[in-house]
């Protein structure tokens, strides 16, 4: 089938190609070469892009068939809160469906700011700055705080939109292993004295479920003179006191300069924020393109991520039942055999190690009623392709046993789970 569809594509290419000469390159070759998608599709082992029905935030319905949702983001259940809904119809009636322009010049409206007030006093910083897309806070404020005179140093697993943003920086990068703080302190001393120094992490990395060795890595930052930046995207209702983050997790809220955090997890919508001092708020909210030249978040996503904010201050026993949820899980599935690695949050990843076996158990939990997220290299290193699991404050424990039944089942048949 691969060798068929790989010949079906170099026809194309072949008919394609007659209207330019041989000294030309063709821009879209690469597209046309490209078959790994078809392969897969051809042989059912597709697993992105999947047209979701139906869903209430712990089901779905794909091809009219029900699943269970251990693939989603949705930590503490509210996206289909009421009191989030209704506020985000309301603001929809009161200033429309979009703002179609910047903030800079005329998206910005009472929901952006009253937002940024509540962000920056939730996670504890003196300002807080919004963007419409999370991606881009950090794409943005990476290469727009840093310049050629200054390093920035990465945590190999961190998020892709970190990544990027060290691309788009004029800074040199210097990445580290995962987690390893005594690699970043080696990475820390081959930097010249005389360039500033960011050092940029996940809270907690969305695969493997682990948390930052945040008090460790603020040592390193004092005695290196280096600014510490946190990615909160999976740690917004997740960790700290009151669902607050990492930094407020281990007690080091002053200790790091910036936190990013995203709306399109506990937070029910979509978006992010970047908090912080005022001077370099400020700065960045005049310097920042990925919020400059592109349109504010729309009112009703606002107002409803000020809502789901409120919830979660004024519900701390979602984050309880979220965190009962998760423990229970990843206490079963270790004791039913399966490889979780460090996972420490709500994040649990099942590593299965081969990218067509990971195809394999995804397809058959799948059809078991069961969804998750297979993850394969460059997203996670070769040989360590995993299905992703993520839990929710909302889902009930027969849903859970259901999905543990599944489990045990699929794991046995793909001969995946460990002995005990």
């Amino acid at each position: 089938m691969f060798l068929e569809l790989k010949d079906i594509v170099k026809q194309k290419y072949i008919v394609t190609k007659k209207f330019f000469t041989d000294k030309h390159r063709d821009v879209f070759t690469k597209a046309y070469r490209f078959t790994r998608a078809k392969s897969a599709r051809a042989l059912g082992y597709y697993p992105y892009y999947l047209n979701i029905q139906e869903t209430e935030g712990t089901e779905v319905q794909i091809n009219g068939q029900k699943a269970i949702m251990l693939g989603s983001n949705n930590y503490l259940g509210l996206t289909h809160h009421p009191e989030v809904i209704e506020a985000s119809i309301q603001a929809l009636k009161k200033y429309g469906s979009g703002l179609t322009g910047s903030r800079l010049l005329n998206g910005n409206i009472y929901l952006h700011e009253r937002l940024e007030e509540k962000l920056a006093a939730f996670v504890g910083k003196e300002k807080a700055l919004v963007f419409s897309n999370g991606f881009c806070v950090n794409l943005g404020v990476i290469s727009t705080i840093t310049d050629e005179k200054d390093a920035v140093i990465s945590d190999e697993m961190n998020h892709a939109s970190i990544v990027d943003g060290t691309k788009f920086s004029k800074s040199p990068v210097y990445v580290y292993p995962h987690n390893s703080m005594a690699q970043l302190e080696n990475k820390l001393k081959s930097i010249s004295i005389s360039m500033g120094r960011l050092i940029v992490s996940d809270g907690v990395f969305s695969m493997e479920g682990d948390i930052v060795k945040l008090p460790e890595m603020v040592s390193l930052a004092g005695k290196y003179g280096a600014r510490i930046m946190i990615d909160d995207a999976h740690s917004i209702g997740v960790l700290g006191p009151n669902g607050n983050g990492t930094a407020a997790h281990f007690d080091l809220t002053d200790k790091v300069d910036l936190i990013m955090g995203t709306f399109s997890k506990s937070l029910a919508g979509i978006g992010g924020f970047i908090a912080g001092e005022e001077p370099v708020i400020d700065y960045l909210k005049h310097h920042v393109r990925t919020i400059i030249f592109t349109a504010g978040l729309p009112p009703s996503n606002a107002a409803g991520v000020l809502k789901a904010l409120e919830i979660i201050i004024r519900e701390p026993e979602r984050r309880k039942r979220l965190w009962d949820n998760a423990n229970y899980m990843k206490r079963e599935l270790s004791l039913l055999g399966f490889n979780i690695g460090n996972s420490s949050t709500p994040v649990i990843p099942i590593i299965i190690g081969e990218d067509m076996k990971t195809f394999s158990v995804w397809r058959d939990l799948l059809e078991a009623g069961v969804y998750t997220n297979p993850v394969i290299t460059p997203a996670v290193p070769p040989d360590r392709s995993l299905l992703r699991t993520s839990y929710m404050a909302t889902h009930t424990r027969e849903q859970l046993d259901f999905c543990l039944e599944q489990f045990l089942k699929v794991g046995k048949k793909q001969r995946v789970i460990r002995p005990n």
